[in-house]
């Protein structure tokens, strides 16, 4: 006998509540807030749209499927199953959070806070779950592309949007760059890191760095199989380069860096807390990741 479809709800913990868990009352929260000229209305009406959501949700879900809960924090810990549906509730960004600890599972994104929300990942509204979650195994879905990075010593790590590459501190990362295209070109840098992102990245950090640089590039769409790389800030010196500064990568193209630092880390999609860590002479190879992300449209 086959098991029922599980929900597994995906949420984070909201502002009001990291501020009351910081000053230990709502009051002492208000006061800490007036005191800086805001009002902690706001941040408890966010906090009240989002709680409202995910209530509304979960009374969606069908009578005879699991249920399973996991908080932003928590997803690192948390197993998920072939069968599952994954429905995020909040904000774009916790749609990337999730979809590194994914193997094909579809992901619905609700939106708790339309207007404020840029409504690029969670595209719908608490009411429509009901509907979604029938259509989820079976239905249409976007195919979005993600990135991965795979060092020298099997660590791996995917990402949706984008991976940096450099030091924790983003201060100044030594390392050699190399390409598997134009002849295999390979340069000594001093840099404030490498960015590498996909088409969903292009909304967010990998977007600010195309428009700095003058948008030579053309972005990549979100389901397209080519990612952007950029190298932040590169310096030039008797010993360091800055004539591979930016490019594509198309499907089967990778992006070598061998560190010449002490330490360099590897994120993604901003959480530097679940960083690969690479030592001197240790190479990793980012491109295009085998796996992609199954968002419900």
């Amino acid at each position: 006998m086959s098991l029922a479809p599980r929900v597994v709800l995906v949420h984070r913990t909201t502002e009001y509540e990291e501020l009351v868990a910081r000053h230990g009352t709502h009051g002492q929260a208000a006061f800490f807030l007036s005191s800086r000229g805001r009002d902690i209305e706001e941040v408890a009406q966010r906090h009240r749209r989002a709680r409202e959501a995910l209530a509304e949700v979960v009374s969606a879900v069908p009578l005879t499927w699991r249920q399973a809960r996991v908080e932003r924090g928590d997803l690192d810990r948390f197993l998920f199953a072939p069968e599952d549906v994954v429905v995020v509730v909040g904000q774009d960004g916790l749609v990337a959070n999730v979809a590194k600890y994914l193997t094909g599972q579809p992901v619905v994104g609700i939106d708790t806070d339309p207007g404020r929300n840029p409504g690029v990942l969670v595209r719908h509204r608490p009411r429509d779950a009901g509907a979604l979650l029938a259509s989820a195994h079976g239905g249409r879905t976007d195919e979005l592309t993600m990135v991965e990075a795979v060092a020298d010593d099997t660590q791996r790590l995917v990402a949706l949007n984008e991976i940096y590459l450099g030091t924790a501190g983003h201060q100044t990362a030594r390392y050699r760059l190399g390409l598997d295209e134009y002849g295999g070109a390979v340069e000594s840098q001093a840099s404030s890191g490498v960015l590498v992102g996909t088409g969903t990245g292009a909304s967010g950090w990998l977007r600010s760095v195309w428009q700095e640089r003058g948008a030579e590039l053309p972005l990549p769409g979100p389901a397209e199989e080519r990612l952007l790389w950029f190298v932040r800030e590169a310096w030039p010196s008797p010993a360091t380069g800055t004539s591979l500064v930016a490019g594509s990568l198309t499907a089967s193209a990778r992006l070598s860096l061998t560190v010449e630092s002490d330490r360099l880390i590897a994120f993604g999609d901003g959480m530097e807390g679940d960083a690969v860590e690479l030592v001197w002479g240790q190479t990793v190879r980012v491109g295009v990741a085998g796996v992609r992300l199954r968002l419900v449209g």
